[in-house]
């Protein structure tokens, strides 16, 4: 997380002392005299040297060297462009400045008291998620976090607490999803997670490997008996907002696979490549649970993580074996490379014993997604129609853009057993996202449910504020969600 000093400064003063300078623009065919704007002299001979018109900021953001040498970014917001558009640009015009690896940067906004608020919120929530640096293990990192953070031409009331959340939530599960499986196992894993509840406030619990054997959680024992250290576990966090006057109980579960072999039906290399990030599920509901407690969101949340890995051994399920789950159901495994499904069943079931008003989950679960999307959009599975409009509602008011995809119930018949109350998968995966959703959703009973297939978990060179490659996808959209529904 980013340890900064945040400065928010209402009036715009010329005479501030910055190396590193952001100035945010409304969407102009030219400039009023009335802004006086920063490094207006430099900008104009940069659109001369450049063949550029001042609304090509919309789409390109420049930057040049003003007269004392400060290192200035000139952006132009278009705020009848969708939020992932005013996103990217804001994203590539701070990435100008990061460039250069400084300490500090100020961030000037103009325009109407509306849009720069807009401006405003987005500025911190982009300079603040990109600001940090994720974990890296180089004798000599190319990038240090920045320190200091200041805003001018804008003052909020509530000094962006809801923005800087959000970006603490996405940077804890960028900064989990990027460290190497040999630091973070299931053991050292849920040793954070601890650690993380206890300076947070939040109730924990464990499920470990003994007593998931003792309730019968099979499906989750299936995948984690693999394992030569017995350090799985589901993990329960719990944390109530003073302010939950509705008694709203949200459940949020997220898949915590530290590394996928494949199992028995090992990966080949190529697809073997990044399996540490298998775990970026749990690691974007932790993400939510920190946003939402920072930021006070009046909603109860139970947050589940399924916590283990799909390793090959003499011990490890194999094809054609027959699991009973937690919720009684028994599951004819077809492909051990479909695990996540298996650990996702038994922590759901735990999830909707509890009775919450709604159970979220999160999962990089299915190849069949990215190829469905790409990695631009995350695909939801919803056992509510209502849920589904505002869950691609809160996508595209937060950036992080979903797609709602079927679920009827004539695709069960692809998971129809001779042997078991059901199939796990099919051998032939062309719309093994579909199916998966239809297996997950036999374990939430009638529980409203909502389930996210993080195809946008990973995508080269950023997506919308997120300048790296590991997105931390969710954790923006969940709030926005969870606002839609308190």
């Amino acid at each position: 997380m980013l340890a900064t000093l945040f400065q928010n400064v209402s009036p715009i003063d010329q005479s501030i002392k910055a190396s590193h300078i952001l100035v945010i623009l409304p969407k102009l065919e030219k400039l009023p005299k009335k802004y006086n704007l920063f490094g207006e002299e430099s900008l104009e001979k940069l659109f001369v040297r450049r063949e550029m018109k001042l609304t090509d900021l919309s789409c390109t953001p420049v930057s040049a060297n003003l007269e004392n040498g400060e290192l200035c970014a000139w952006a132009m917001i278009d705020s009848s462009q969708p939020v992932f558009n005013q996103q990217t640009c804001m994203r590539k015009a701070i990435k100008l400045l990061l460039l250069e690896n400084p300490s500090e940067i100020h961030i000037a906004v103009y325009g109407t008291t509306h849009q720069k608020k807009n401006f405003s919120e987005l500025a911190v929530y982009a300079t603040w998620v990109n600001g940090a640096v994720l974990p890296v293990r180089k004798n000599k990192p190319a990038r240090k976090s920045l320190t200091k953070i200041s805003l001018y031409g804008y003052k909020d009331a509530a000094n962006f607490t809801l923005q800087r959340a959000l970006a603490e939530g996405n940077l804890l599960a960028r900064g989990l999803t990027v460290l190497p499986a040999n630091e973070l196992t299931p053991e050292t894993y849920r040793q954070q997670i601890k650690k993380l509840a206890e300076n947070e406030g939040w109730k924990y619990e464990e499920f470990d490997l003994n007593k998931l054997k003792e309730i019968g959680a099979g499906a989750f024992i299936a995948v984690a008996q693999g394992s030569d250290s017995e350090d799985a576990a589901i993990v329960h966090l719990q944390h109530n907002c003073k302010h939950n006057s509705h008694n709203k109980s949200v459940a949020v579960v997220g898949k915590g696979i530290c590394f996928d072999t494949g199992g028995h039906n090992l990966k080949p290399a190529r697809h073997m490549q990044g399996m540490h990030e298998d775990m970026n599920g749990s690691a974007v509901a932790l993400g939510i649970l920190l946003a939402a407690t920072r930021a006070e969101i009046p909603i109860k949340i139970d947050c589940w993580l399924a916590i283990a890995q799909n390793h090959i051994s003499p011990r490890a399920y194999k094809q054609n074996d027959i699991i009973s789950a937690l919720s009684g159901l028994s599951i004819e495994v077809v492909h051990t490379d479909a695990e996540g499904r298996m650990v996702l069943a038994d922590t759901l079931t735990l999830a909707a014993k509890l009775k919450p008003d709604l159970i979220i989950d999160f999962a990089t679960l299915t190849g069949s997604m990215r190829t469905a999307l790409g990695s631009r959009y995350s695909g939801i599975f919803s056992n509510r129609d209502d849920l589904s409009q505002k869950a691609v509602s809160a996508g595209k008011k937060s950036g992080e853009r979903v797609c709602v995809f079927p679920m009827d119930t004539d695709y069960e018949e692809s998971l129809e057993s001779s042997i078991a109350d059901i199939k796990q998968c099919e051998l032939e995966g062309e719309f093994d996202h579909i199916l998966a959703a239809c297996f997950l959703r036999r374990f939430v009973s009638d529980t409203p449910w909502v389930h996210v297939d993080l195809s946008a978990c990973n995508h080269k060179d950023g997506l919308g504020a997120v300048d790296s490659e590991i997105t931390g996808f969710g954790v923006s959209w969940a709030i926005e969600f969870l606002k839609s529904i308190e």
